[in-house]
């Protein structure tokens, strides 16, 4: 059976009609902002999100789990960072691109980023 998945209304214009979106969207946007940091080789995951990685589907939305309430939104991001760099200043600095690409993309208010680094890799295994 296909999961029923929740939407929330982000903007509704009178006479016009109104704009939803999906916690999976959100997601996908925490996602894509937080590889676009340097230093973030990719994100984690649980071994089935490798699996499929591995599989070459990519899943735009691993590693990220999204909690919205009352057009509010806490994120988690689990993270693999290239080894040598700085944990705390790059992990700041996806909190800070997360934190606005949601914000400037949907108008919800990002009340949190949390951030779990799951390994850490050398640069040669990212392919970069």
């Amino acid at each position: 059976m296909a999961e029923k998945r929740k939407t929330y209304k982000i903007q509704e214009v009178s006479g016009i009609g109104e704009v939803q979106t999906t916690d999976e969207v959100v997601a996908i946007i925490a996602g894509l902002a937080a590889t676009e940091v340097e230093g973030v080789v990719s994100m984690g995951g649980n071994i089935t999100n490798e699996l499929v990685s591995k599989l070459g589907m990519k899943n735009l939305s691993k590693g990220v789990k999204v909690a919205i309430a009352e057009r509010t939104v806490t994120v988690d991001l689990t993270l693999n960072i290239e080894f040598g760099k700085n944990l705390l200043e790059t992990s700041r600095k996806v909190q800070d691109r997360v934190k606005s690409s949601i914000e400037n993309m949907t108008g919800l208010e990002v009340a949190d980023v949390n951030i779990r680094i799951a390994n850490v890799e050398m640069e040669s295994q990212s392919g970069k």
